[in-house]
């Protein structure tokens, strides 16, 4: 047998309990803030609950939104990234409801400050010149009312009206059945939160589904048994990973 030189290296200390916890900790906590940054600042995905944008967007629609397009805001601060592009007229926008800066409304942009927005027996006109409605577009109910009859006044016929600087005119594209623009005001700069892109998927609505009732929890394995004996029924196949327009 062979004598030992004396060389013979030390076997490698085994990491600690403490430190294999902590390792698991930090890698748990990086993968935490990249999705933040991720969430806040690249994409975020939005669920469609009405039908304002229908048939472009229809309820039950979920919608992934690029953030960084527009100068995505940079978390717990009030800076944002230089934008790419700026949002133009035609595009569909996610951004805070001006009313209570919390709740995310999706429209389509018709109109950017300077321009001069008007609807004509229901007809949108910018800077005097007729807008086509968009392919996917629609109106639902064929009254016209006159401007100034109650709230279907705005609806109708609206202004004219020049976009303030730094806001952004919004309207649905189910033009009979959004509330937008037209009777809450333009949406500021700073509440934009992205172009909508992609519908990554789509789950229809179902009137025959059990409802959900805090009082019964039983209801709830109910729903999931319901929407797993009919989930191909209910899966909207022909719109996932659709492009919007």
């Amino acid at each position: 047998m062979r004598e030992s030189d004396g060389q013979d290296k030390a076997p490698a200390a085994q990491p600690g309990v403490w430190e294999i916890i902590w390792e698991n900790v930090r890698v748990f906590l990086t993968a935490i803030v990249l999705a933040l940054i991720i969430k806040t600042s690249v994409v975020e995905a939005y669920k469609v609950p009405t039908g304002s944008m229908e048939n472009t967007i229809l309820v039950g629609d979920f919608i992934t939104a690029n953030k960084f397009i527009y100068g995505a805001k940079i978390p717990l601060t009030d800076w944002r990234l230089p934008a790419l592009s700026e949002p133009k007229p035609g595009d569909i926008v996610v951004f805070t409801y001006p009313g209570d800066g919390v709740t995310n409304y999706v429209k389509r942009l018709v109109a950017v400050e300077g321009q001069k927005v008007e609807v004509i027996d229901k007809l949108l006109y910018v800077d005097g010149e007729i807008v086509p409605d968009v392919s996917l577009a629609k109106h639902v109910d064929s009254r016209v009312y006159p401007r100034g009859a109650h709230r279907m006044g705005s609806r109708d016929n609206w202004g004219p009206y020049v976009v303030p600087k730094d806001h952004y005119f919004m309207m649905g594209d189910n033009r009979d059945n959004s509330y937008d623009s037209r009777f809450w005001g333009p949406v500021p700069k700073d509440l934009i939160l992205g172009k909508a892109m992609i519908i990554h998927w789509s789950w229809a609505t179902d009137d025959a589904a059990p409802e959900v009732k805090i009082t019964d929890p039983l209801t709830v394995p109910r729903l999931f048994v319901y929407n797993t004996v009919h989930f191909f029924d209910r899966v909207r196949w022909d719109r996932l990973l659709t492009m919007m327009q």
